[in-house]
């Protein structure tokens, strides 16, 4: 297992959103206001993902006051008439806003884009319906879906994934920030990524290999394999952890009446196809891990 353990957490810590939106498409801020909301928050890097838009950092001589991702949104019906949307990281300058969901995503592809299945309960999608498309990953959380329309948690989906198709299966958790005056502004959903600086190579290739945490809240500060199997975490105070596995296996530890727990432990069973690790501090807010164990092949 130690040979397979994702995580290698000897770099930096760095914060970034990977969904949002800006007047280039249906956002309420343009590129330069809606960098600077993300920097006064404390975050390291943001991804441009305006509808059918692409943001090519390179084409724009703006000082950024954070590190600026390359990406666009795609949206429509596929083949089968499913609606699905997709964020696409990385460059995506082939993109027109008059192609089709199925030509865009091919021409990210082509780009060799990082492509993450958007909101999959907010676009009614099954589990079924996004194996046809090869995403590389799915938004556990999609904070605007959620506190819009409860629709925002990808966890469902993304389980069924891990156990029956693909337990390399990526998770990430985005604002989707568009800057509505009726959805408050503020960052609520992000993802961790460990590296060994802050530039754009780096922080993709992170992205690429899942040596990153989503959260909405809580910190994992550090996360390790030891003795085999044993994996080992130190995290901001937490009350509940679970090693979440294949069907209805999983384990819990719990700071019930007891202080919060900063730092835990489990074994990973050998014979689980997955396992991932979910730690909810005492509001409730919650930090995912990818799947801790590379597949086999």
């Amino acid at each position: 297992m130690e040979k397979r353990f994702r995580y290698d957490c000897s770099g930096k810590w760095f914060k970034g959103n990977m969904h949002m939106h800006t007047t280039r498409s249906d956002g309420g801020l343009t590129l330069q206001q809606a960098a600077s909301f993300y920097a006064d928050a404390g975050y390291d890097f943001v991804c441009i993902t305006d509808h059918m838009v692409p943001f090519i950092a390179s084409e724009h001589d703006d000082k950024w006051p954070l590190l600026m991702l390359d990406g666009i949104e795609i949206h429509g019906e596929d083949v089968q008439g499913v609606l699905f949307h997709a964020v696409c990281i990385g460059d995506a300058g082939r993109v027109t806003v008059d192609m089709s969901f199925m030509e865009a995503l091919e021409k990210a592809r082509a780009q060799e884009c990082f492509v993450i299945w958007a909101h999959p309960h907010w676009s009614s999608n099954l589990v079924t319906d996004g194996l046809c498309h090869g995403f590389h990953g799915i938004e556990v959380c999609n904070y605007m879906s959620q506190i819009g329309q409860g629709k925002g948690i990808g966890a469902f989906h993304w389980d069924l994934i891990l156990e029956r198709h693909n337990p390399d299966f990526l998770a990430v958790a985005v604002d989707d920030a568009h800057f509505f005056p009726d959805i408050p502004a503020e960052p609520g959903a992000w993802i961790m990524v460990n590296a060994p600086e802050l530039s754009r190579e780096a922080i993709m290739a992170a992205i690429r290999a899942g040596n990153f945490y989503s959260s909405t809240g809580p910190s994992f500060k550090s996360i390790a394999i030891e003795r085999g199997n044993r994996l080992v975490v130190e995290t901001s105070p937490i009350v509940h952890a679970r090693l979440i596995g294949p069907r209805e296996l999983a384990k819990w530890r719990n700071a019930l009446g007891k202080e919060p727990m900063t730092d835990t432990h489990f074994r990973i069973p050998a014979d689980w196809s997955y396992a991932r690790l979910e730690i909810e501090d005492a509001s409730g807010k919650t930090a995912w891990t990818n799947p801790l164990l590379r597949n086999r092949k």
